[in-house]
């Protein structure tokens, strides 16, 4: 009996790069690729970026054309919903009743936005921000209109923000927690973009939650926050996270809890399944519990590990987790996981917004985030990577060169 080879439920970054990694690896047999999009695969950081600033068309995001699948042996499978995992029988079933063998089967299936209790992404003039559909829309009404309210100041809704800004529109911004982008990075960091977005003309309501979008004649005027004030605005575009879609995983009796459960080598607990990219949760040195990343890097660097594994060169996932926001010109880089921080200094010139925030916890170097320096955001993956000890003097200390900090390469005699 012939080798069903491996499916892989997912048509985004992570899935594409198993395919394509896989094949860089030499392994030879059949690979299906599984997606609910009509889209070939295509990169997702510039919808909220140049794409929605009309700097970039739908076609330069694809990763490959269509031949590519061909040439390299590649089914691709599009407009087609996963609907249930058979683990006994090796296969899986998708919503028109067709059956997928797989001798190892990849959960890449990522994470979808949450929605407001009182308003889901489809509403007239309620938008969500993950799709090319979704920036294809839009970008379409950012020319119609004058003010646009978002809701959640995470790196999406704020990305939307200044391109939004920069096209003339006056954007508010509603944020539940007391600094922008909380979940993620420092207070000094997200004062810094604060300041940077509002030269731009964006206004910041935070500390507040949203109780209703207002309407008049079936169209948007604005949100009604908690303290009763109104944001004016024709359009609502709502960014509050995401949620892993883990639901296949979990109707086939998989370990689940925040996203799909993975071990150092990105296995669930089915040897025959695994799972990479915004759905999966794995253990790592960076964390003191199981993490799910949603980044570019994460999505890469997952798949690739899992590639060399399935091609018979198996290994722990170990890398360093980073991630980058540019906002309106202004570019955040961090390396790391912020965590529980207890401590926070600053280097660099904050007020110009050309600084690094090095973030420590109980002593330890756990993340640094860096607005405008990418020189420190390089050194700083080579210290976490190679875990090296800093120090907050050693950072307070202008005169050491942190790159120095690093083990040198020993030398031949």
């Amino acid at each position: 009996m012939s080798d069903p080879g491996i499916v892989i439920v997912g048509t985004g970054q992570a899935a594409y790069q198993l395919a394509s990694s896989l094949r860089g690896e030499g392994y030879a047999g059949p690979i299906c690729l599984v997606g609910e999009e009509p889209h070939l695969p295509y990169q997702r950081p510039p919808l909220s970026k140049s794409f929605l600033n009309s700097d970039c068309e739908a076609a330069s995001l694809t990763f490959q054309g269509e031949a590519y699948y061909a040439k390299h042996g590649v089914e691709l499978v599009r407009r087609t919903r996963v609907t249930r995992i058979d683990r006994s029988g090796h296969f899986v079933e998708t919503h028109d009743g067709a059956r997928l063998p797989y001798s190892h089967l990849v959960l890449a299936t990522g994470a979808r936005n949450r929605q407001l209790p009182y308003a889901s992404p489809g509403s007239q003039g309620v938008f969500s921000l993950r799709t090319l559909d979704d920036a294809r829309g839009l970008r379409e009404c950012l020319g119609n209109i004058r003010k646009a309210v978002v809701i959640g100041a995470g790196f999406l809704g704020l990305e939307f923000a200044a391109v939004a800004a920069g096209k003339g529109v006056a954007v508010t911004v509603v944020e539940a927690t007391a600094t922008l982008m909380s979940r993620v990075v420092s207070a000094p960091v997200g004062s810094a973009f604060q300041q940077h977005l509002e030269s731009l003309g964006v206004q910041f309501y935070l500390g507040t939650m949203v109780n209703a979008i207002q309407r008049e004649n079936e169209r948007i005027t604005g949100v009604e926050m908690s303290d009763g004030r109104v944001a004016e605005g024709e359009i609502v575009v709502v960014s509050i996270g995401v949620l892993p879609n883990a639901e296949l995983a979990i109707e086939a009796g998989l370990a689940t809890g925040n996203g799909i459960l993975v071990n150092q080598h990105l296995s669930t607990d089915d040897p025959c399944i695994s799972a990479i990219g915004d759905c999966a949760s794995f253990p790592s040195r960076f964390t003191h519990a199981p993490c799910r990343l949603e980044s570019i890097q994460n999505a890469v660097d997952q798949a690739r590990c899992l590639a060399r594994r399935l091609a018979g060169r198996d290994e722990p996932y170990d890398a360093v987790p980073w991630f980058w926001s540019d906002q309106g010109g202004l570019k955040l880089q961090i390396a790391g996981l912020s965590g529980a921080v207890d401590e926070v200094v600053l280097r660099g010139d904050a007020g110009a917004r050309r600084f690094s925030a090095y973030c420590f916890s109980a002593g330890r170097l756990v993340c640094v985030e860096s607005v405008g320096c990418p020189a420190d955001h390089m050194a700083a993956r080579k210290l976490l990577g190679a875990a090296t000890p800093v120090t907050p003097a050693q950072v307070r200390d202008k005169s050491i060169d942190l790159k120095s900090l690093l083990p040198q390469p020993a030398v031949a005699v």
